[in-house]
């Protein structure tokens, strides 16, 4: 008799932890779902707008669906002054070279603060990762009084320098911890079997590495591509603006009266569509370079 009482007391405890297990789940999605909608509803709002009718897309009070499609603000803002081609080069263009100038600098530099004896290398660390606390804003005119004397202004590459700069704390942190954790047994036996130190960097150091390469070439992506204060700084002729640049332009020009929202929406939908595919392709080189890059 005791025997069945204490086996319904187990059933009843399990179907509670059940219940609550259930219901904490439920809230669990809940949440998500709201969570996303808040953060997916203005990037379909812009889709939506952008293929408005330029009168719609201008319409005060605005309708929230299209009452019909249109391509006209994506065909405006193809010729738009120098051309949506020519932005989306700069853009690209400064972005690969950020990517490339941030590799080249803080693989080596991180590499070195990983394995080398070097006197005094965690307080050299610590001093480069202070850069994070300095807003890039409060650089950004003596970098232009600098660039402008070695005319790299209005260039790709004055760009992508300035970019990198931005960049290289965060990377050079992520790829640090991230070298710090190949063990070094891998790189023991290869200079046993008569490796030099560049060998052992390529062939054993950077394949290990390589999340923690694709997360922060990722985020030098990421940042340059969005990037606009900088770019407003260093960019004075129109061939030279990046996608952001010509969008803040585009918010001055007038269509029907007022701002030309369907074009300016349609900018912002291009912008977006190489962030999202570039994360998408390389979802799992982040999150596990990001992990091993923040968790020495």
């Amino acid at each position: 008799m005791t025997a069945s009482v204490e086996v319904r007391r187990a059933r009843a405890v399990a179907a509670r932890v059940r219940l609550r297990a259930g219901r904490t789940g439920y809230l669990l999605g809940a949440l998500c779902i709201a969570i996303c909608t808040v953060m997916l509803l203005p990037l379909l709002m812009s889709v939506l707008a952008s293929v408005k009718p330029t009168a719609e897309a201008a319409a005060s009070p605005p309708t929230y669906l299209p009452h019909a499609l249109s391509l006209d603000s994506y065909e405006r803002l193809w010729t738009y002054q120098q051309g949506l081609p020519t932005y989306l080069a700069n853009s690209l263009g400064t972005a690969l070279l950020a990517i490339a100038f941030t590799l080249l600098l803080t693989i080596p530099a991180a590499y070195a603060l990983a394995r080398f004896p070097i006197p005094g290398k965690e307080v050299v660390f610590v001093f480069l990762l202070l850069a994070l606390i300095v807003p890039y804003q409060a650089l950004l005119t003596p970098m232009f009084l600098m660039f402008a004397r070695i005319g790299l202004t209005n260039t790709l590459v004055g760009l992508a320098i300035l970019h990198t700069a931005i960049q290289l704390p965060f990377s050079l942190y992520v790829l640090r911890n991230s070298l710090s954790a190949v063990p070094r047994e891998l790189e023991e036996a290869a200079i046993t079997d008569g490796a030099s130190s560049l060998q052992v960097l390529l062939r054993i150091s950077i394949p290990s590495a390589m999340p923690a390469i694709v997360t922060v070439a990722l985020f030098a992506f990421i940042m340059s591509w969005n990037e606009f204060l900088g770019a407003l700084v260093m960019m004075s002729r129109g061939s030279s603006f990046t996608l952001p640049l010509i969008l803040a332009a585009a918010r001055t020009e007038t269509s029907l009266g007022g701002t030309d929202w369907g074009m300016l929406q349609a900018g912002i939908t291009i912008s977006i569509i190489p962030c999202v595919l570039v994360y998408l392709l390389l979802q799992r080189y982040y999150v596990s370079g990001l992990m091993t890059g923040a968790v020495k």
